[in-house]
């Protein structure tokens, strides 16, 4: 089965109806669980007999906290870290993400050498009104020790419900600093375009999550379009929106396969670029890190199985399944995975990330001398493509 629109999401991601009206914890139990077996990308359900959760827990549930335990025990017997349950602020918060909105204090992060390093500061947020700076590490989150944590683990245990407040532990110049930072609705740009080295277009795609991303890629192209070659930037992306990934790697092909989807009963839907006389020629690199993940690594696939895009830069996260966010009846929801994807070449690279074509480091040491081997790796490549380019050029 094929789909050769781009742009129109697969037929997995049709929407699941559940009846709101009903707040009752035992029918919330009831639906939560027909929705993990009928829908869960694993149709064995981690090889066991799902009606034994039904047995266990129907009769005993009495209050929501009741249905709510009941919910988390069943889907952590899936043994599946993106499949959870989300409280009412949590699933609130989801959605606010897709409107490029989160509740936060407005740093930019990057995990170097399985530290956490603040890499900016969004000026006038609380982090900035608090005197946290980049290039600050951070040790701890709450009590909480985030050293070997993913960046997507961080970024929760900062986040939280507004006005609320989280506390940071900071090591700067060797020093230990003890920052509380109130949370507020941080506005978020996903995309950041500038031109360097006079001929080259830096894209730095910072999310997936935007309701507008086409919108967003666009604007930045415009503002490269005279540069010869472009890098685009994914590290420390962890994804976002399927869909956003696909319109952006079909800019860059006339035909071919985008991103294959498996669903639960082992059929595959090939996703193609939608046909057409041209899309964007010029050289381009990705930049990509252990932080790369998700809808980040479909469009570093795409690019670089159809031969459009080298990768530079250190072997992705790894994350090749797909999650719907279902709505529950209590204003609560749940993240479940409802399929896994490939890459055009068919490679499955859950838990096993895409190699970069070039392999780079990008250290602690690196960053405070304020130094970026990968970018400048990327360059380099660059400007060989382009100088080819033009060479063959003048051969013709």
């Amino acid at each position: 089965m094929q789909n050769n629109n781009a742009v129109k999401q697969p037929d997995y991601d049709n929407t699941y109806l559940i009846n709101k009206q009903s707040t009752d914890p035992k029918r919330l139990f009831l639906k939560t669980w027909r929705i993990i077996k009928t829908k869960y990308y694993d149709p064995t359900l981690n090889g066991q007999d799902w009606s034994r959760w039904n047995k266990r827990y129907v009769d005993k549930i009495k209050t929501k906290d009741d249905a709510y335990v009941a919910i988390n025990t069943m889907l952590a017997s899936l043994d599946d870290p993106y499949s959870k349950f989300l409280s009412q602020e949590e699933y609130a918060e989801q959605n606010t993400n897709i409107d490029a909105k989160i509740v936060g204090i407005g740093v930019n992060i990057m995990s170097v050498a399985g530290k956490i390093i603040i890499i900016s500061v969004v000026e006038g947020t609380p982090a900035s009104l608090q005197g946290i700076k980049a290039g600050d590490i951070i040790l701890k989150v709450d009590k909480t020790d985030v050293s070997g944590k993913t960046i997507s683990d961080v970024a929760s245990l900062i986040r939280g419900e507004m006005g609320t407040s989280v506390n940071l532990e900071l090591l700067r110049d060797k020093q230990k600093l003890l920052k509380t930072v109130q949370r507020q609705e941080i506005q978020i740009k996903n995309i950041k375009a500038s031109v360097i080295d006079k001929n080259i277009g830096y894209i730095q795609i910072t999310s997936f999550l935007s309701s507008d991303m086409t919108t967003e890629f666009v604007d930045a192209l415009n503002k490269t379009q005279l540069c010869e070659g472009l890098i685009i930037d994914l590290r420390g992306n962890t994804g976002g929106l399927m869909p956003n990934a696909v319109v952006i790697a079909d800019m860059f092909l006339t035909q071919g396969h985008i991103v294959s989807v498996v669903d639960r009963d082992r059929q595959k839907s090939d996703i193609n670029a939608q046909p057409k006389p041209y899309a964007i020629s010029k050289p381009v690199v990705i930049l990509i890190d252990e932080g790369t993940a998700s809808a980040s690594e479909i469009l570093s696939g795409a690019l670089k199985d159809n031969q459009k895009a080298i990768l530079v830069g250190k072997r992705t996260f790894g994350k090749g399944m797909i999650q719907r966010i279902f709505p529950l009846p209590d204003s609560t929801g749940m993240n479940l995975t409802i399929a896994k994807y490939l890459t055009p070449k068919g490679i499955d690279i859950n838990k096993k990330g895409i190699t970069p074509d070039y392999e780079v480091s990008y250290t602690e040491k690196d960053f405070l001398k304020d130094k970026d081997p990968q970018m400048d790796e990327a360059k380099k490549i660059i400007h060989k493509l382009i100088l080819s380019k033009h060479e063959i050029a003048k051969a013709g």
